[in-house]
């Protein structure tokens, strides 16, 4: 580790367990109920719940600084969101590969410039999960095919709109607050062409 992240090491003792036992299980996710040991010594009761998907996101960033974002109701809270492109990718595969492939599908782009941004544990309190982060640039249409379980719509704004209805609540999906700040990131501290970071900190 470098002398300049030399404080992100850790300190104490890690969790221990004494049991397990699988509580719940479908194609997408597990839960799995512990007997724990908290790194104090104290017993512990503890749910982890696992997924069998990587978590992935995508910025679909246009010469003209505007993005693509995807709106869609979603089922645990029960309300209607705007997001960027997201998805999951099977354990084992490419997460590049995840990335291209719901990009075309929730909304018909394809990219010839792809780089990963950013890594995430979305909620590692209570799980296991793991998101990976791309930008998508030098963009082209193509067909998209939604799922058959996906209302889609689909609208491209400037960056700097989007990235205040991310930071004002607006928009509130972690990934996407998360990546769209990392493109933001990127622009100031000259990470992206300096016509399409202009762009991107145009007011």
């Amino acid at each position: 580790m470098s002398e300049k992240f030399a404080w992100l090491k850790p300190h104490g003792e890690a969790w221990g367990v004494t049991s397990a036992k699988v509580v719940y299980d479908n194609p997408w996710i597990g839960v799995t109920e512990y007997q724990a040991i908290a790194p104090t010594g104290s017993p512990a009761l503890y749910g982890k719940v696992s997924f069998k998907n990587q978590a992935i996101g995508v910025v679909p960033l246009h010469a003209d600084g505007t993005v693509t974002l995807v709106g869609q109701a979603r089922f645990p809270r029960g309300n209607y969101s705007w997001e960027i492109p997201e998805g999951g990718a099977p354990m084992g595969e490419d997460p590049l590969d995840g990335a291209k492939r719901e990009l075309a599908e929730e909304v018909g782009l394809v990219a010839a410039d792809w780089r990963p941004i950013l890594t995430m544990e979305l909620s590692n309190s209570i799980s296991d999960e793991v998101a990976y982060g791309f930008l998508a640039m030098d963009l082209s249409p193509t067909k998209a095919e939604p799922d058959d379980t996906e209302d889609l719509a689909v609208a491209r704004v400037p960056f700097a709109d989007a990235l205040e209805a991310a930071i004002t609540g607006r928009m509130p999906d972690s990934l996407t607050v998360a990546l769209l700040l990392r493109v933001h990131h990127m622009a100031v501290v000259g990470e992206l062409p300096a016509d399409l970071a202009a762009l991107v900190l145009r007011r």
